[in-house]
């Protein structure tokens, strides 16, 4: 029986994250992995305010709104990221 993907549930955006770091661990080719939890938090977080910029047709209200946070902490983030 075929597990339901729901949109919400994570199970995809889990995959999808494990793969990234399996492929990581590949690549590296014998050498010391260094900073692999910033790596991915910030890489995630990165192409997750991009992608809720472009769904909300950049507006910071609207896209604060669908991340559940703060517009000023939005703000904040799109400027570290250098994200318009």
């Amino acid at each position: 029986m075929k597990k339901t993907v729901r949109i919400n549930g994570g199970s995809e955006i889990c995959r999808s994250v494990e793969k990234s770091i399996d492929e990581y661990f590949r690549r590296l080719d014998g050498e010391q992995p260094h900073g692999i939890y910033n790596m991915v938090i910030t890489n995630v977080e990165r192409s997750l305010l991009a992608m809720i910029m472009h769904r909300a047709s950049g507006n910071q209200t609207q896209a604060a709104d669908m991340l559940g946070m703060n517009r000023n902490t939005l703000r904040s983030k799109l400027s570290k990221y250098k994200i318009s």
